[in-house]
């Protein structure tokens, strides 16, 4: 890390305190969401549909309850302050103020934005950041993208913005905004507005000041105001004011001001509380009506600056948002900031790649870091408030109170998160976020805990040990990974700071036991869970059987028998310092001997396949394997670990149950140091691995399919109650509705689960060594030992980013724009999941969140720090 941003982000705080003792560094940052309209929190029907609730059509028009969004824009750490764009092309119906998409309902594979941007360049502290925007010169096509989304099949592509013709002959507009602080409340603003159009063209671009509404919803709340403060200054309570510089031609632009306030005469046909709602600044720029305030004040406003530039030039306007006005604000030392700024963000990168790394390897890390970065959020969310309605409005229907969420009323946040993505998963998910920590740790190792920390405080984990999903369903699980991402923390920051550990380690021990008690029905230790985060990857919805049929899970309990020894490790470190917890240790390993048994004995391992399956149970007790050869029998292979030959002699003698049975769980061969054991035996794992390592089943050219391709020509199906369930090989988006058609795992490749194999095959060679070997691929006749075999898939995963001999990044598909345009070709996008075949990308289009792990890939390339069991 660079000196400059190791001094930034050194002093962020005691994790237990959060954000409000972290360093001022943190005070201003991109916490302002790309999306705030179509999502739970501001859904107030009596059926839950938050699509339909709070669509894009009312977003420039209604005030938001719990956060704000715009257009790459940023805000203080509790959202008071908000700061983004708006633009206007000349053309469109409305100012370009958010980013837009179609609901779950309106896209033919889900929720999807249709526009392009782009987060470039980011550090920890925000010192510098940079966002990228493409708007087309052209009106937006808004009703063209809905209704041809609307007419098309799953089994169609989706219809994107490219795909309209609208940026034809190069009639769009590039924007960039730079952010660079001189100091943690001084942020200098630099937008660059760059025709690439083939005539002189008009921008009407609106950098815009607001206060979040959090007035509207008390009776007696206090209401912020902004006002003029000369012909360059919008004031704004703090003390803070946004100032200025003259356009490119010399002159001021323009301050309007409006009230963030719901405009309810347009929406509801109801008085409105003022004459210049929300929409105000909108109305009066694209129609000239009076909805701004002559006084010049309100809760929202903007500078209107009409920038005219010539084809292929670019046009800078210059902001400064700080404690006062400056009259030297805007000269030579306004660039200097910027370009120190830079330099700094240079070195910072510099220092976390590893020597010898290609320029796109660096560049995939660099952006890919950057977007986590982005990624991180204002998340306000007070359930039972939203349960039960605000005083100053009408209350909730009465279905409210029994519906989503309604189990978790202590869920209370209001805190700065890492986010999957900030436009279409604009919510934090529990196992997303420990992907993240995993990565963020080598940008802020402080953050990252705070990351693994907060969702284990008593505002979200639930009192009975629960740990909240995601914001569509608390109740839903994920993978119990919060361990594992922990321990990775842990070891990326040195393995120095016990007591971080200590305090994830004792919440995670009440998760375990939630976990133990409530999933496992009848207590034999075969886990249920339902879809754990694989959404559609069986031929049926795993957290909705038909009545009286049970599902016993591979993944639930292959993931059980994981969290078992990842919390045996933490209490083995931490029995360093507390001898205590060693007989915890011992505890945890005799239950993943249960667990492991419980596989063994339960009809979840097929030893004709070689495999292991789901197994569903019907009103009869009868078992039925469903023979998917999917991800759900990869997860098995995580449950290993290494332990020193006197440890494993010692709980063979003082846990009663692993000492008859632990001939099972034999991985490899012991060695001088090291005995391996996990829940598949050594003989069970070349038989799994013969199916991962085949390029017919689960090895595509980019990593590994989470379907295998077998099923391709084997589809697979099973006979329920009034319907036939079946699932076949797709490597690209679902053809099902399971799960709204936003999710597939059928086929494609996962950047996640990837990264949970390769690490595997790496551990398993850090403590094996160059003696166990196998055949990679599969009937390849090449004998690789496992270290091999994991980088060999590290360079699968980075070749998704890299320009192969065709001259194509496989990542960006075959759209010849984002291959081969030079505004376009190497501003990257990380996205949910990729075609198993042919690299694509798909789903959400800036899922920087765990597919940011490729970043950690190229800093972090072989693995653990240290050595397993030391």
């Amino acid at each position: 890390m660079s000196n400059a941003e190791r001094e930034r982000v050194a002093s962020f705080g005691r994790p237990e305190d959060g954000l409000h003792e972290a360093t001022p560094w943190y005070h201003w940052g991109p916490y302002l969401s790309e999306r705030a309209w179509g999502t739970v929190r501001e859904d107030y029907s009596d059926g839950g549909a938050a699509w339909e609730a709070f669509p894009h059509e009312h977003a420039r028009s209604r005030a938001y309850r719990w956060n704000e969004d715009g257009l790459g824009g940023i805000s203080d750490v509790g959202q008071r302050v908000c700061f983004a764009l708006g633009l206007w092309n000349g053309q469109d119906p409305i100012l370009k103020e958010r980013i837009f998409g179609l609901t779950g309902n309106e896209g033919n594979h889900g929720e999807d934005a249709k526009e392009y941007w782009w987060y470039l360049d980011a550090v920890p502290s925000h010192a510098w950041m940079r966002w990228r925007y493409h708007y087309p010169q052209r009106a937006f096509p808004y009703e063209q993208l809905v209704s041809e989304n609307g007419r098309r099949s799953r089994a169609e592509p989706e219809y994107e913005l490219l795909d309209t013709g609208v940026f034809d002959d190069g009639r769009y507009w590039v924007v960039e905004a730079d952010y660079a602080k001189a100091d943690p409340e001084d942020v200098r603003i630099r937008l660059r507005i760059t025709n690439a159009g083939p005539e002189p063209a008009t921008l009407h671009v609106l950098p815009t000041v607001w206060y979040r509404n959090t007035w509207s919803w008390d009776d007696d709340a206090a209401k912020p105001r902004l006002a003029a403060a000369g012909e360059s200054t919008i004031g704004i309570e703090g003390p803070l004011v946004l100032q200025a510089a003259p356009g490119p031609d010399g002159t001021m632009p323009s301050q309007l001001y409006c009230e963030n306030e719901t405009n309810a005469l347009r929406l509801f046909g109801a008085p409105s509380v003022t004459p210049f709602p929300k929409d105000g600044i909108n109305d009066h720029v694209v129609h000239g009506a009076p909805t701004v305030n002559p006084a010049q004040e309100g809760t929202k406003a903007a500078f209107w600056y009409r920038v005219t530039v010539a084809p292929g030039e670019t046009a800078h306007l210059s902001l400064r948002l700080a404690p006062k006005t400056d009259p030297k604000a805007f000269g030579p030392g306004f660039d200097a900031v910027l370009e120190r700024r830079r330099a700094e963000a240079d070195a910072f990168y510099a220092d976390l790649t590893p020597p010898g790394t290609s320029e796109e390897d660096a560049r995939t890390m660099r952006q890919g870091f950057a977007g986590m970065i982005w990624g991180k959020q204002f998340y306000h969310y007070d359930v039972a408030r939203w349960l039960n309605g605000d005083p100053a409005q009408p209350p909730p229907p009465p279905g409210r109170r029994t519906g989503r969420n309604a189990g978790w009323r202590h869920l209370d946040a209001a805190d700065i998160m890492s986010m999957p993505d900030p436009w279409e998963y604009p919510w934090f998910a529990a196992w997303d976020s420990a992907f993240h920590a995993v990565a963020l740790a080598h940008l802020d190792p402080a953050f990252a805990k705070y990351q693994m920390i907060l969702l284990c405080r008593e505002w979200f984990q639930h009192p009975n040990g629960a740990i909240p999903a995601y914001e569509w369903a608390f109740d839903d699980l994920n993978p119990p990974v919060q361990a594992w991402a922990a321990l990775q923390v842990y070891d990326i920051d040195g393995r120095r700071d016990t007591a971080f550990l200590m305090r994830v380690f004792s919440k995670l021990v009440l998760n375990f036991t939630w976990w133990v008690n409530r999933e496992d029905h009848d207590g034999n230790n075969v886990f249920e869970g339902g879809f754990l985060g694989l959404d559609n990857i069986g031929p049926i919805d795993r957290s909705h059987l038909p009545d009286g049929y049970r599902l016993e899970q591979s993944d639930a309990t292959a993931w059980m028998a994981f969290y078992c020894l990842n919390l045996l490790e933490m209490a083995r470190e931490l029995a360093k310092h507390d001898p205590a917890l060693q007989d915890l240790a011992v505890k945890f390993l005799e239950h993943f001997a249960l667990i492991s048994e419980s596989m063994r004995e339960r009809d979840l391992w097929d030893e004709q396949d070689g495999f292991y399956y789901d197994v569903l149970r019907g009103p009869d007790g009868a078992a039925t394997p469903l023979r998917v050869r999917s991800m759900v029998g990869i997860i098995p292979l995580f449950a290993t670990k290494a332990l020193h030959e006197e440890e494993f002699e010692r709980v063979r003698r003082f846990a009663k149950s692993f000492a008859d049975i632990s001939e099972h769980h034999i991985v490899g061969a012991p060695d001088e140091r090291f005995v391996a054991v996990g829940v598949a035996a050594h003989g069970r794992v070349r038989r799994i691995l013969t199916h991962l390592f085949d390029e017919e089943h689960f090895l595509s050219p980019y990593g590994l399919r989470a379907l295998s391709r077998w099923h391709a020509d084997h589809p697979f199906s099973v006979d329920l109650p009034g319907y036939t369930a079946s699932v076949g090989y797709e490597p690209a988006e679902s053809v099902t509705g399971m799960f709204g058609g936003n999710s597939n795992w059928r086929g494609p490749l996962w950047v996640p689960l990837n990264y949970l194999v390769l690490r595997t095959l790496a551990d398993y060679h850090a403590n094996l060594g160059d003696s166990v070997k196998m055949e990679y691929p599969t009937g390849s006749g090449q004998q690789r030992t496992a270290g091999e075999i994991a980088e060999d898939l590290r360079q699968r995963l980075l070749s998704l980013y890299r320009r192969g001999a065709d001259g194509r990044r496989p990542a960006s598909g075959w759209v010849a724009t984002l291959q081969d345009d030079p505004h376009w070709r190497d501003n990257l996008l990380f996205y949910e999941y990729f075609h198993a075949d042919n690299g694509a990308g798909l789903g959400a289009t800036h899922q920087t969140g765990w597919t940011g792990l490729l970043a950690e890939l190229v800093a972090r390339p072989g693995g653990r720090r240290t050595e397993v069991g030391r």
